[in-house]
């Protein structure tokens, strides 16, 4: 994971630069790896604070390890579990929806915990592969079909400038 990083330090950089200009608040980062974004957002002085989630527990360490070296162990709180009924002001997810069994689910159970004026900032890669190179992926279309629904009928984008497949959504209000 540290050397994709490296390798796509212009494609990681937008995405900080979109952290940067869209995460304010309490902030969730859901599958948050290795905490580059996580770590990213909590240098965001508009951010309160980040709630770190991952069920790995050796990116949790870490993650831990570098914020404490950042100076960010007060800023940034680790969670075992997903927060259950807390509401957040962002949520950031990279990287983790194609490998989850129901995306549409998280995308919903993403909805309820967003507050109302809150973003999601969010990418996927629903593809295997042209030779399987990603076989932990998800790349059912009946699945793939159904997110792209829920993902509509719940969220808007907004627009930002950055040629990167990362995008922030806000919560569409429901009829």
């Amino acid at each position: 994971m540290g050397a994709w990083h490296l390798s796509s330090h212009e494609y990681i950089g937008d995405m900080l630069r979109l952290i940067a200009d869209s995460a304010q608040g309490r902030v969730l980062d859901f599958g948050g790896g290795i905490g580059t974004h996580a770590l990213g957002a909590a240098l965001c002085p508009q951010v309160e604070q980040v709630i770190y989630y991952d069920i790995n527990p050796i990116n949790r360490d870490f993650v831990e390890y570098r914020s404490e070296k950042m100076g960010l162990d007060k800023k940034i709180v680790f969670v075992f579990e997903m927060p259950e009924k807390e509401k957040f002001d962002t949520i950031l997810c990279f990287d983790v929806l194609e490998h989850l069994l129901d995306p549409s689910q998280q995308l919903l159970q993403f909805y309820q915990a967003l507050n109302s004026d809150g973003k999601m900032i969010v990418n996927w890669y629903f593809f295997k592969g042209f030779n399987q190179e990603y076989p932990f992926h998800l790349d059912d279309p009946k699945v793939v079909e159904a997110f792209f629904h829920t993902l509509q009928s719940h969220f808007l984008e907004v627009f930002h400038p950055y040629l990167i497949t990362t995008r922030c959504y806000r919560k569409q209000s429901l009829i």
